[in-house]
């Protein structure tokens, strides 16, 4: 496979101890760094902390053709990592992010010491409300949807995002919603904005028509690394049936599942997701070990 050469934004949080290992961040569809903010707060003293944007997200410029796939972000990351010495690292990808993180970790093995998928997009009927954002990868769709965005105000615009990735858009801090209303404007004057996230959408769409050994199933059973799987109970965007089946696929699993959570369960619940990732980096540290397959690492109940 060849990895591309592209120049990815990211933001390097470094941990107290020199000697600790590096977890990296991977946003959702439409996402970037900011996203990651809380768990990395919570866990910067425990590891390194970076963060990408990928490709055509966040302040990562677009592919010079425009064109989004699942592998060509994941030879993005890859290529970032190899060009800054990265290696066996813990990968956590949120959504899109997980999906990319998975194809990483079936493709590049060495790279990886650990996966955290928090509700990734794995092939399954989609919900209802995933149905409605698969319409965006429409030829002209992104083009009506930028006109759209142009009669509602940036809070309304937030209110409707809050609402599909929320299970309760209460959590949403004043500060959050600030920092983000002001990347939603810098995005918004962006030509390339809409395109990158019907790209991304297409990405998802092409990744579930994935046949044979290219299918992210098929690869999620040829990852050995020790596997936190992470969803919301309350997802609007990811069944929350695919749990157990993902649960099945990976040879050495644990299954967080979090109730009254949606879609990103490291901005809803940081403290419980962090609570695992640190349990998942402080059990690989532990050499000779066997692999916990089987073993659930939490289940918060309401």
């Amino acid at each position: 496979m060849r990895w591309s050469p592209a120049v990815l934004t990211a933001e390097h949080v470094r941990s107290a101890d020199p000697s600790a290992d590096t977890a990296v961040f991977l946003h959702g569809l439409g996402g970037w760094t900011h996203n990651w903010a809380r768990l990395i707060d919570l866990v910067r003293t425990s590891v390194h902390c970076l963060a990408l944007d990928l490709p055509g997200f966040g302040r990562s410029a677009p592919p010079p053709d425009g064109d989004i796939t699942v592998e060509r972000q994941a030879a993005a990351v890859a290529g970032h990592l190899d060009r800054t010495g990265h290696r066996r690292v813990h990968l956590v990808g949120n959504s899109l992010g997980g999906l990319i993180a998975l194809h990483i970790g079936a493709q590049r093995p060495e790279l990886v010491r650990t996966l955290t998928l928090i509700s990734p997009v794995l092939p399954a009927l989609p919900s209802a409300r995933a149905l409605r954002v698969a319409l965006l990868g429409l030829p002209g769709v992104p083009r009506l949807h930028t006109r759209l965005l142009g009669t509602q105000s940036p809070d309304r615009q937030l209110d409707d995002l809050y609402r599909l990735i929320y299970a309760n858009p209460a959590l949403v801090g004043a500060e959050q919603r600030a920092v983000e209303a002001r990347e939603r404007r810098r995005r918004a004057e962006l030509s390339y904005a809409q395109e990158m996230l019907a790209g991304g959408v297409r990405a998802v769409v092409r990744a579930f028509l994935r046949q044979g050994e290219a299918s992210a199933w098929r690869q999620a059973r040829r990852i050995a690394v020790p596997t936190l799987l992470v969803y919301g109970r309350d997802d609007r965007l990811v069944p929350f049936r695919t749990a157990q089946r993902a649960y099945a696929a990976f040879r050495d699993a644990r299954l967080l599942t979090l109730p009254g959570v949606g879609h990103v369960a490291m901005q809803e619940q940081p403290v419980a997701v962090a609570v695992a990732l640190r349990a998942l980096i402080t059990e690989t540290g532990n050499r000779g070990l066997p692999p916990s397959r089987g073993r659930c690492v939490g289940l918060l109940r309401g």
